[in-house]
């Protein structure tokens, strides 16, 4: 499939649980505006949406352009989206969205076509077509951040299920005996190896009394341990941060052995803020995956860095876009 965009630019929205990335896509898909503010999502919904305006209102000053120049409003959303319905349906990492009609609300102020997709699934879309997953047909895209996504490319398309929802890779069970996750579930793939668990389970550690520059680096204040954070330490050999980096990866590398063993992919893409750590958190997963899966699928994958960084989310956005306007 060959990546075209429409002829008007696209505005894209990457809202995440942390940040919300807005950015106006150009007709060759290149990022020509961009506005970061951060989600604060523990406030309302209605407070969010409020800052999305706020940055689309600001990118279009930027560029002294009207809504009407655009082809259309693309949002990429974290949570479980219904795409056909426009709807953000529920989001762990968005507390309080249950059934907002997002991309109506941004379609009634701004008179645009507006789109609304999974972040990560929008990722997948972005690396197939224009990063490490160019000209692969079966890919799993993964984020590892704040918490994990996924996105399935199946010859060539992106595979949304019946309801538009499928690629929820960080919400199936790895520990039916394992904490709680924000989703209500126990023992999801997200509690045991995102970012957040990273950062938890260094601070439970060094509250109960072990040992680690971790301390040091935050001045004494735990709670502002980060997954980065863990990340570095365990870079410079602090054994504690090697510990929490290799039983997250651990986990990772099995979550990446249901997915070879399902989909027989030819190339699981690791994004996210995690994936920053390179082969210390890729390398112990890849041996995961090649002593548990099928040793024919796992032969068959290639698990590598994603290419396309902070971006990835609105140019898959713009994709999207792009492929909706086609149809």
């Amino acid at each position: 499939m060959v990546f075209r965009m429409q002829e008007l630019p696209v505005l894209a929205i990457d809202l995440g649980g942390t940040k919300i990335i807005t950015a106006i896509i150009s007709n060759s898909g290149q990022v020509v505006a961009k506005d970061y503010q951060f989600t604060l999502a523990d406030e309302r919904p209605q407070s969010v949406i409020e800052r999305i305006f706020s940055a689309i209102d600001h990118l279009l000053s930027l560029r002294n352009m009207k809504s009407s120049q655009l082809a259309g409003i693309s949002i990429a959303a974290a949570g479980a989206i219904n795409s056909d319905k426009g709807l953000i349906t529920s989001s762990p990492n968005l507390p309080g969205w249950h059934d907002v009609p997002l991309r109506d609300i941004i379609k009634e102020k701004y008179r645009v076509n507006t789109f609304l997709i999974n972040d990560a699934s929008a990722a997948a879309l972005g690396e197939h077509q224009l990063g490490a997953g160019r000209g692969v047909s079966n890919l799993i895209y993964l984020t590892v951040s704040t918490g994990i996504g996924g996105g399935i490319i199946i010859n060539d398309k992106l595979y949304s299920g019946q309801s538009g929802s499928a690629g929820e890779i960080g919400h199936m069970t790895l520990d039916v005996n394992g904490p709680r996750c924000n989703c209500g579930n126990i023992g999801c793939f997200e509690v045991l190896a995102s970012g957040t668990a990273v950062a938890e389970e260094a601070i439970r550690r060094i509250g109960q009394g072990e040992r680690s520059s971790l301390a040091e680096m935050v001045a004494g204040k735990i709670e502002d341990i980060t997954a980065e954070k863990v990340g570095a330490a365990a870079q410079e050999g602090d054994s504690l941060a090697l510990e929490v980096v290799s039983k997250a990866a651990t986990y990772l590398g099995v979550g990446m052995v249901n997915l070879v063993n399902i989909f027989n992919p030819e190339m699981i893409i690791v994004g996210g803020g995690m994936s920053n750590m390179g082969d210390l958190l890729l390398n112990p997963a890849r041996q995961v995956v090649k002593e548990r899966a099928f040793q024919l699928s796992a032969q068959a994958v290639r698990i590598v860095p994603a290419q396309l960084g902070e971006d990835v989310g609105v140019l898959g956005a713009a994709i999207f876009a792009a492929e909706q306007g086609a149809d």
